[in-house]
C-alpha cells in the first residue's frame, strides 16, 4: 500500500461525485467507479466517485454513466474493439475542488491497484495543486476489495480519525485482503495486457479453467482446474480459508453469470456465520472488459480493528 500526503481545478460535466451534505467531518473520501459500491452506499456515506472510461471503438464513455457491462459485454461478444482508460488528472482535481468547496480541509482518495490502471497516478498528480492535504492510497487491489478499503475509511472517518488515519485505516484493510476469481477464457485479460505471468503460464492451455488472485498488485495465475464446477468450488475453499473465525465482508462479483454467482454466495452466507456483508454484484464496464462473459470473483474482506 502506499499514500501520498501532498495536496484542483475544474471538472467536466462526466465526474460522478456525491456531494457532502452536513457531515461532521473535514475529511473528503474519494475513490473510483471500479470500486464497485453500490449507488445507495455512496451517497449514505458522502463518497466522491471518479469514473474510469471504456473505449468501445471509437468511442470514449464513462463507466457509471454513459457505458453499462451489458454494453461491454454485447461489444465483447459480437468481437468488437474495447478497451479501458484511467482518468485524467484534470476529472480528479475537479472532485478535490467540489469536496473543498463544500467544506473538506483534507481529502483521503482510495483507488484500484497502480499496477494495472495509471488512475492511481492522475490522483497523484491532481493532489500536488488541491490546495489542502491528500492521502492518495493505493489498494493494489482491484473492485470489491478496493470497496472495502474505501468502507474502512468511512468507518475511521466517522470514529474522528483524521486523513493520515484514515487513510492507515483503508491501507490495513486492502492489505488483509483475499482475491480469486475465475475466468471462462483468459482471452480478455490477454487482451489488456493484465494478466503477466498467467498468460505464460496457461498461454498453451486455454481450455483449463485458470483460477486466479491478486498478489502485489498484479493479478496473478493460481491453480488450474478441468471445469467451471471445479473452478467455483475451489473458490468457495480458498474463501472460506481465508475467512477464517474473523469478522470479514464478502463480495461475490459476475459478469453475465448470476446463477453461478447468486449460488456462491448463498453457500458463503452459510458457511460464514461472521460474514457482516456478503454481497453479489455484477461487476462494472471497466472490469467487464478485462474479464469477459462467465467471470466470478469472491473478496473476502476482514475487519482489522
Amino acid at each position: 500500500m502506499s499514500t501520498v500526503a501532498e495536496p484542483n481545478r475544474t471538472a467536466p460535466d462526466s465526474v460522478r461525485a456525491m456531494t457532502v451534505q452536513g457531515s461532521a467531518s473535514t475529511v473528503a473520501i474519494v475513490t473510483d467507479s471500479t470500486a464497485g459500491l453500490p449507488d445507495e452506499v455512496v451517497a449514505e456515506h458522502d463518497i466522491y466517485v471518479v469514473p474510469l472510461q471504456v473505449v468501445v471503438g471509437a468511442r470514449a464513455l464513462d463507466e457509471g454513466g454513459d457505458v453499462t457491462r451489458d454494453t461491454v459485454a454485447a461489444a465483447l461478444g459480437s468481437f468488437e474493439a474495447v478497451s479501458t482508460s484511467r482518468p485524467a488528472p484534470e476529472s480528479f482535481a475537479a472532485v478535490y475542488r467540489q469536496a473543498t468547496a463544500a467544506g473538506a480541509r483534507a481529502i483521503v482518495s482510495v483507488h484500484l491497484s497502480s499496477q494495472v490502471s495509471g488512475t492511481y497516478d492522475s490522483a497523484v498528480a491532481a493532489a500536488v495543486d488541491a490546495g489542502v492535504d491528500v492521502e492518495v492510497v493505493d489498494s493494489a487491489q482491484i473492485g470489491l476489495a478496493t470497496g472495502f478499503a474505501v468502507l474502512a475509511a468511512v468507518k475511521a472517518r466517522a470514529q474522528g480519525a483524521d486523513a493520515a488515519g484514515i487513510a492507515a485505516a483503508a491501507c490495513a484493510r486492502a492489505d488483509a485482503c483475499a482475491s480469486y476469481f475465475y475466468v471462462d477464457t483468459l482471452e480478455y485479460l490477454r487482451r489488456g495486457g493484465r494478466v503477466g505471468a498467467a498468460a505464460a503460464l496457461f498461454g498453451a492451455a486455454l481450455a483449463v479453467k485458470p483460477l486466479l488472485t491478486v498478489r502485489d498488485g498484479k493479478v496473478e495465475p493460481l491453480e488450474k482446474v478441468r471445469t467451471a464446477a471445479r473452478a467455483l468450488a475451489r473458490i468457495e475453499e480458498l474463501a472460506v480459508e481465508a475467512a477464517g473465525t474473523g469478522v470479514v465482508d464478502v463480495g461475490v462479483q459476475h459478469l453475465s453469470a448470476k446463477p453461478r454467482a447468486a449460488q456462491l454466495a448463498s453457500r458463503l452466507r452459510d458457511r460464514l456465520p461472521r460474514a457482516e456483508l456478503v454481497w453479489e454484484r455484477e461487476v462494472g464496464a471497466v472490469i467487464a472488459a478485462h474479464v469477459g462473459p462467465g467471470a466470478v470473483a469472491v473478496v473476502v474482506s476482514p475487519h482489522v480493528d
